[in-house]
Parts: C-alpha cells; sequence; structure tokens
C-alpha cells in the first residue's frame, strides 16, 4: 500500500481557458502554494489566482532545475504547485518528476489532453489512436532515408503501422512539416489531417479534413495539435522472401543481386530481431538491406554502396518499398562506418578490395551475440574471409555452402537449371568487447 506523503507536490493539470478548466479542488491548491512552477504562458494565465508572496519559477529552458526547486520547497515545508498542459502524464512533466524525486512524493491532479479536445471538435474515436510527439530539436525537413536522430523519425515510423495518429507539435515541426513528411514518404493520398489550432481560446479554429498537399503549403498558428486518419486501405507487405523480379536491378546486365534463396538464408542467419542496428555493406540493388529493415520494424538500417549506378537502384527500391528506417548512403567501405552505431548485424554483399580490413573493424564494433554474414562467389574472397576471422579472438564462425537450382520450361516440360554456388560465411561475438 503506498503511504500518502503529507507535504505532496501538486501536479495540476491546465489548459488554455485558465481558472475555467480547474476544479473546485484543483483551484484551491492552486491559491495556498507557497511555490508555483510552471512555463511562462501558463504562468500568466493564472497569475491572478497566486496568493501574495508566493514564489514563481519559469521551467522554459530549465526543466533539469525543477526537481530541485520541489526538494528546496518540501525541505522548507512549503507547498509547491507543478502547472502542466493537460495530462501531466501524457507526454507531460510527472514521469519526469516521479524519475528525479519519487512518484510518492507527487500528488497529479490530471486535466483533459488537448488531443482529446481535438479529437472531440471533430468527432474522431481515439482509443485505438497511436500518440506522438514530436515536441523535439529541430533537424529541418523530412527526407526519405533520414537517420533516427531526427525529430520526426518517430512519426515516420508511426505512420507506417497505424491508422490514426495523434500529434503532438512543435514550434519547429509544425502540421505544415508534418504534411511534407507524409510526401515525401509517398503517402500523400492515404492520409487526412485535422489541425486544431488555440483549443479552448476566443480565436480557436479547427481545419478538419485537409489533405496533406494542402496542409503543407499552409501556416498555422504557434499552439496547435495534428490529427491523422487513414482514408486508403494499408497495404500488407511481405515482409521476408521476395521474388528477385521485385526488386529494380541494374540493366541490360540484370541479376546483381542476392538472390531469394541466398538472400533467405543470410537474413535467417543474421539473428534479426525487431529493433536491431543493420549494417549492409555493398547493398547493391539493396535486397538484403530492405528486407531486414521491414523484419526491424523498431531497428534502422544503414546501407552503404559505392557505384553510382547501383545506389540509385537501391534508392528507387527504397522509394518503392515502403520504409522509413533505411539509410542509403554513397561511399566504399569503410568509409562513413565510424558515424554509424554499433551493429547487431552485419550484411557484406560486395567490399570493394578491402575485405580483410572491413571483418576486423566490423569484428570489433559488433555488439555481444552481433552476427557478420557475407556472401561469397569467389574462393580468393572465401579464403581471405576464413583466414580473416581465423586470426580474430572472441569470434566464432562457420561456413555453408548454397547452391540451388530452379525450373525452366524445355518444350512441355521443365529442366532444373543450376543458380552459381555461393558460399555463406557467418561470424559472432560472443562476448561483450571494449
Amino acid at each position: 500500500m503506498q503511504t500518502k506523503d503529507p507535504n505532496p507536490c501538486r501536479v495540476i493539470g491546465v489548459l488554455d481557458d485558465g481558472v475555467a478548466s480547474l476544479s473546485p479542488n484543483a483551484l484551491a491548491l492552486l491559491r495556498n502554494a507557497d511555490v508555483i512552477i510552471g512555463g511562462a504562458r501558463t504562468l500568466a494565465l493564472l497569475e491572478r489566482e497566486f496568493k501574495t508572496g508566493a514564489l514563481r519559477h519559469d521551467l522554459i529552458g530549465k526543466l533539469k532545475e525543477v526537481p530541485e526547486w520541489v526538494r528546496a520547497a518540501r525541505a522548507d515545508h512549503l507547498s509547491c504547485v507543478v502547472l502542466a498542459t493537460g495530462d501531466p502524464l501524457c507526454h507531460g512533466i510527472a514521469p519526469y518528476l516521479a524519475q528525479h524525486l519519487c512518484v510518492e512524493v507527487l500528488d497529479i491532479l490530471p486535466n483533459l489532453s488537448t488531443l482529446q479536445l481535438a479529437c472531440a471538435r471533430i468527432g474522431l474515436a481515439w482509443q485505438d489512436a497511436r500518440i506522438v510527439s514530436v515536441h523535439a530539436r529541430d533537424a529541418g525537413e523530412w527526407r526519405r532515408g533520414s537517420l533516427p536522430g531526427h525529430g520526426l523519425y518517430a512519426l515516420a515510423q508511426a505512420v507506417r503501422q497505424h491508422a490514426r495518429l495523434l500529434v503532438l507539435t512543435s514550434p519547429d515541426n509544425t502540421p505544415d512539416r508534418i504534411a511534407r513528411l507524409l510526401l515525401a514518404e509517398g503517402m500523400g493520398e492515404d492520409f487526412l489531417m485535422a489541425v486544431a489550432e488555440n483549443l479552448l481560446q476566443p480565436d480557436e479554429r479547427v481545419l478538419a479534413e485537409l489533405t496533406p498537399r494542402q496542409a503543407a503549403g499552409m501556416r498555422f498558428a504557434a499552439l496547435n495539435v495534428v490529427l491523422l486518419w487513414r482514408v486508403t486501405p494499408s497495404s500488407r507487405p511481405v515482409r521476408f522472401g521476395l521474388a528477385d523480379a521485385e526488386f529494380a536491378q541494374r540493366q541490360p546486365d540484370k541479376g546483381l543481386i542476392t538472390k531469394q534463396e541466398v538472400r533467405a538464408v543470410s537474413l535467417a542467419r543474421m539473428r534479426l530481431r525487431a529493433d536491431s542496428v543493420v549494417w549492409d555493406i555493398g547493398a547493391g540493388s539493396g535486397s538484403v538491406g530492405l528486407e531486414a529493415a521491414r523484419l526491424c520494424p523498431q531497428g534502422h538500417v544503414y546501407a552503404i554502396e559505392k557505384n553510382d549506378a547501383d545506389h540509385a537502384i537501391a534508392g528507387q527500391n527504397h522509394a518503392a518499398f515502403g520504409v522509413s528506417n533505411y539509410s542509403l548512403f554513397l561511399g566504399k567501405a569503410p568509409e562513413q562506418l565510424d558515424a554509424w552505431p554499433d551493429p547487431d548485424a552485419v550484411f557484406i554483399g560486395g567490399s570493394g578490395g578491402e575485405l580483410a580490413t572491413l571483418i576486423s573493424g566490423i569484428a570489433a564494433r559488433l555488439r555481444p551475440q552481433g552476427t557478420l554474414v557475407m556472401n561469397f562467389v569467389t574462393l580468393e574472397n572465401l579464403a581471405t574471409a576464413t583466414a580473416t576471422l581465423q586470426a580474430l579472438e572472441g569470434v566464432t564462425w562457420d561456413v555453408l555452402q548454397l547452391q540451388a537450382a530452379r525450373s525452366k520450361p524445355i518444350l512441355h516440360m521443365h529442366r532444373m537449371a543450376a543458380e552459381n554456388p555461393v558460399w555463406i560465411v557467418c561470424a559472432r561475438r560472443e562476448e561483450a568487447h571494449d
């Protein structure tokens, strides 16, 4: 049983109609508070209710100081109130305070979320909606292949997986920027948008059923939330085992692709998880990395290809595949790898003559239990790989030879046509490394 603190810090949810949004209990606690913490706009909205001599703290840009302000107030036996927007437990300050103080010293008085209000304005059921906050630092416009650090990354993944989304925006990540994200990802016809501005204020405005193309060129009030809902059936893409013909390939010498049978075994040997970080080195057409991206919806794939034409083809396949957790780079490995996060799984389809260097560098970067998978069609590369792995400590490895044969028509019958044999070399780091 949780013991009630005799002098808790009250975390009170407030809406933009000020006093009208507060219950009698919340208003009484606010009027009797000795220390009041909140954003400048919220403090100004309710300042007439503060008792004479109450100490005020503006938390804008000073979030890390809030726990210390609360501790100081409690140490002096002063009543303390933190003002939050809407529901403090919905992308609000309450979880942060619970983490840095103790949940037992908090008394949370929630209000309606602005997202609930926006849904009520247009009659959109929200019990099965995904809530996403893009209240992050400004990383600029979204581009296909943007990295996980981008402020819109979580939203780009969520629109692939959910039919309804409620979005908390920011001064930088605005409704029009969100609309342009949908257009960049080829989803401009798949969703409609609603933008609720200045909720509960005299100039409240709700713009419903905007297309992303319309919203992309508009400007909106600084205070807003965005609702997104799918209007076309969601696709049900194949996650594993795609046919070779589903990938664009180099012409006229079609076939620069990891073939379906080899790709399936290679992906299986990579031991992917939903949140794996994957490297695809020598991406070619992008077939391995793009299938890996579908298998790792909470992870990310970093792919590199040195050939301009193949890089363009991999980019074409990326555009067609409907994944937002894949970044493609033009270059020759090991260039650029230092900037990538340590991988859970690595696939080498082409080494550009740097095979031994690549293997040693990757082995040093693999996370514990991480896996390196390599495909070879020449004896020389196989020999280089096995000799390099043999010299490494803390790595176990094995070799699998795979040769498939596909049926082909001959007159009114069928014959079997053999594909080239491929060696699949798998290496795994068994222990932690420095």
